[in-house]
């Protein structure tokens, strides 16, 4: 009989998040009037946190990032360069935020596809996103590329101007594109119409996503297993160069912290809010990093409480690392 030495068995080592972070995130969620979702993924140290993140909610424009990872991802494979030109046409124009059309004249505008990245992402500028979209082969595409990476319960909307005239309860006409005529053609219709409109992308928004997902896949981007090193590292300096949502994730970062984030803003009813979003990667002083996504599916509460819950979760999230970074600092110190 032949005797063969049993290896021992290692105990895998813990990391669990922070208990005071669990519980301040849950409080958060749980006290706000509406429906909330937070999800926290340290990307370095493998714990999560969340309250209400698997449930799916409105992207709004947070749904450009996937834009943009389609985008890089075309460019890594090699059926698209940064600075291949592109021209923008009246008809390209969509609605709501767009800074570009004041560029566009009747014969075009001449940019490149790392200006359209700039803009969609760092200004949250519609057409730019919908002429990207275009270029990468439309929403087919980015669904292809969310299924091929398995970025879980994110879906990803028809586009801007059809995404919201549905949520209106219009039909698009390119005219909605020309200066308040979607605000105009929105304020005529009966208030029942609206307002069925908007429950019913609320019950089952086409551009949902659970905050759960968006984290994760924000952590993926981190560790660089989305997209090339270059294409990632083209990415996050983007998204740090991001001028919207100052009231949001960025007016909570301690000193020391940096940010790379998409926020997202819904259409409102009276004072019904569908999407009001920020989602990014927080890194701490000392190099760890944290992705984040905070989401409201529906509120009818106002936009400082809005932005206030955001500030809060992120808050709780430095918080906790400040915490633990003087525990860690009295358990080391002499006659400690």
């Amino acid at each position: 009989m032949i005797s063969l030495p049993v290896p021992r068995v290692l105990s895998r080592p813990r990391n669990d998040a922070p208990r005071e972070l669990v519980a301040r995130v849950d409080a958060l969620v749980r006290s706000f009037p509406g429906i909330a979702g937070v999800a926290i993924r340290a990307v370095d140290e493998g714990w999560t946190v969340e309250s209400g993140g698997r449930r799916r909610m409105p992207q709004q424009s947070v749904s450009k990032l996937w834009v943009a990872m389609t985008v890089l991802d075309q460019r890594d494979s090699g059926r698209l360069r940064l600075d291949d030109p592109v021209t923008i046409y009246p008809a390209d124009l969509t609605l709501f935020h767009q800074p570009i059309a004041s560029l566009v004249k009747p014969g075009g505008y001449q940019t490149t596809v790392s200006a359209l990245l700039t803009r969609a992402l760092t200004q949250s500028d519609n057409t730019a996103n919908d002429r990207l979209l275009t270029l990468v082969g439309g929403p087919a595409a980015v669904r292809s590329f969310i299924e091929r990476k398995q970025l879980g319960d994110i879906r990803f909307g028809p586009g801007e101007r059809l995404l919201q005239s549905r949520t209106a309860g219009l039909t698009w006409q390119q005219s909605y594109s020309l200066g308040n005529s979607f605000e105009i053609a929105r304020s005529r219709l009966a208030p029942e119409v609206r307002a069925a409109a908007l429950e019913a992308y609320i019950t089952d928004p086409p551009d949902g996503a659970a905050p759960l997902a968006i984290a994760d896949a924000l952590s993926r981007l981190a560790r660089g297993e989305l997209l090339s090193e270059t294409s990632t590292r083209f990415l996050l300096a983007t998204m740090g160069s991001t001028v919207t949502g100052r009231a949001r994730l960025k007016a909570a970062l301690p000193p020391g912290w940096s940010l790379q984030h998409k926020t997202g803003t819904g259409q409102e009813l009276g004072r019904r809010n569908a999407g009001f979003n920020d989602v990014g990667l927080l890194t701490a002083p000392d190099g760890r990093r944290y992705a984040i996504a905070v989401m409201i599916g529906d509120t009818m509460r106002p936009m400082r409480d809005r932005q206030q819950l955001i500030q809060a979760a992120a808050g709780a999230l430095t918080g906790s690392r400040v915490n633990q970074a003087l525990a860690a600092s009295d358990e080391d110190a002499p006659g400690s």
